[in-house]
């Protein structure tokens, strides 16, 4: 079955996941269309506010990491229940900390990056089908007018948030559940700075947490037990006042709140990431309770998994294209769970009612904040430095090599092999790479005497000899 081709992928949603996709594989000279159903000017609802390390040093991969922290707020210690206190200081990594910085601030810098890359970016346009051939899929949509059409790619990607059309589409299940609601999120200004910069508390059938944007401004989330009202209810400031006295027996001076909702968290996750030629990735894929800030990091680090495994493919360069796509499932979705368990660890203890839970909740930050190895691998887990894909699936560091730093080498959006000098290692039949794209630079470090094939992502792809 043949038809016209109108792009080689077709991404559905422009959050940031759909962006850096789309910019990902527009770099990698590949024609992209991305559909978004709001119109121009219309922002996602900006519940998201925390970048963590790892996904800055994608972003540095990218070139946009320092712009983007110059528009937040860097915090080093996080406190959890006034008994667990993170230092983000020790993490090994050039961002050793959690930058607070509002959603619309990465989907900025990530849509400019998409028009640098000449991305096709369709707003006001919405999928109301989906179908898959052998030899690509057709999307059928209507545009800002009201007009039906359609669009044919090799393969497509459903970024499209909770609800997704395109894994609605699929037929796929989102098991799961709602874990908390009426939960209030506002921006607001204080009169009285918090003495942590990051800091959550719980105290009887509440809990609050607080963070800077370094503007002034400041981002609250509450919760109140004895207040569970359907996402419609009215909130105001006062409400909110109110939540945050209960968890710190203060409000510091809440006022002027420049956005203010209420809203239910889930937590779910769709079986599948990968239906033939179509992929799921985001918020389309997985649902997380707020608790650690990982929904949008989690979002990002699929994107950066999915887009070179894609275009490697489209561009003829996987020995075994189908076990490479298989990959994003097999890599993506075991960290997707692993955010649900430590995501949801988090609010259960903030929720915590029973006196074995509230035991809990004054045992374990003590135990986590003890034990050096328990404090780093939490620290791991929710910064995402800690995140990899088995031996060779390993993160790589930032590494300084002859060339310059490794992360800036990996702006080509290409793989890295890293040698001793005058070495001509061979790169190993399964490598998804052309040798004539392949970025080749030097250890710094004269003694080394391995070579190291870093995958476009940032993890190892391959360690071996470095003769040849």
């Amino acid at each position: 079955m043949n038809h016209q081709l109108d792009t080689d992928v077709l991404v559905v949603g422009a959050g940031p996941t759909g962006l850096l996709l789309a910019g990902d594989l527009a770099a990698s000279g590949l024609r992209v269309t991305l559909i978004e159903r709001r119109p121009p000017g219309v922002g996602n609802l900006t519940r998201a506010f925390a970048v963590h390390a790892r996904t800055l040093e994608l972003l540095d991969a990218r070139g946009l990491a320092d712009d983007l922290v110059a528009t937040g707020s860097r915090i080093t210690r996080m406190r959890l229940f006034r008994r667990l206190t993170l230092d983000l200081g020790r993490l090994p990594t050039r961002f050793p900390y959690l930058l607070v910085t509002p959603q619309y601030e990465v989907e900025r810098l990530l849509e400019r990056r998409a028009g640098d890359t000449a991305v096709d970016l369709r707003h006001g346009t919405e999928l109301h089908g989906l179908r898959q051939d052998p030899d690509g899929v057709t999307a059928e949509v209507t545009g800002p007018d009201g007009t039906a059409t359609t669009l044919r790619a090799r393969y497509a990607i459903g970024t499209d948030g909770f609800r997704s059309s395109v894994r609605t589409a699929l037929g796929l299940p989102f098991p799961g559940a709602s874990v908390l609601r009426s939960l209030v999120l506002a921006d607001v200004r204080l009169s009285e700075a918090p003495a942590e910069l990051f800091t959550v508390n719980g105290s009887g059938d509440s809990f609050a947490f607080i963070a800077p944007f370094g503007d002034g401004w400041y981002r609250v989330m509450g919760w109140d037990r004895t207040r569970q009202v359907p996402d419609s209810a009215p909130v105001d400031l006062e409400e909110m006042r109110a939540l945050t006295r209960q968890a710190f027996s203060t409000d510091f001076g809440m006022h002027d709140a420049r956005w203010i909702s209420r809203f239910h968290s889930d937590e779910r996750q769709a079986p599948a990431y990968r239906v033939g030629r179509v992929f799921l990735a985001g918020d389309a894929a997985h649902v997380h309770s707020p608790a650690g800030g990982q929904g949008m990091n989690t979002g990002l680090q699929d994107a950066a998994n999915l887009s070179w495994k894609l275009a490697a493919v489209l561009r003829g360069e996987a020995p075994d294209p189908e076990a490479l796509l298989d990959s994003y499932q097999s890599e993506r979705h075991p960290v997707g769970a692993a955010v649900l368990r430590s995501s949801g660890a988090i609010i259960r203890l903030a929720m915590a009612r029973g006196p074995l839970l509230r035991a809990a909740r004054a045992v374990v930050p003590r135990v986590v904040t003890a034990v050096r190895p328990a404090s780093a691998k939490v620290m791991g887990m929710i910064s995402g430095i800690g995140i990899g894909y088995g031996r060779e699936g390993a993160r790589v560091p930032d590494l300084e090599l002859r060339e310059g730093r490794l992360y800036e080498l990996l702006r080509r959006g290409e793989f890295v092999l890293i040698a001793p000098e005058s070495a001509r290692p061979a790169l190993p039949p399964a490598a998804p790479v052309a040798p004539s794209r392949l970025v080749r630079a030097t250890w710094a470090d004269p003694s080394r005497r391995t070579a190291l094939l870093v995958r476009p992502d940032g993890y190892a792809f391959w360690t071996g000899g470095a003769s040849g």
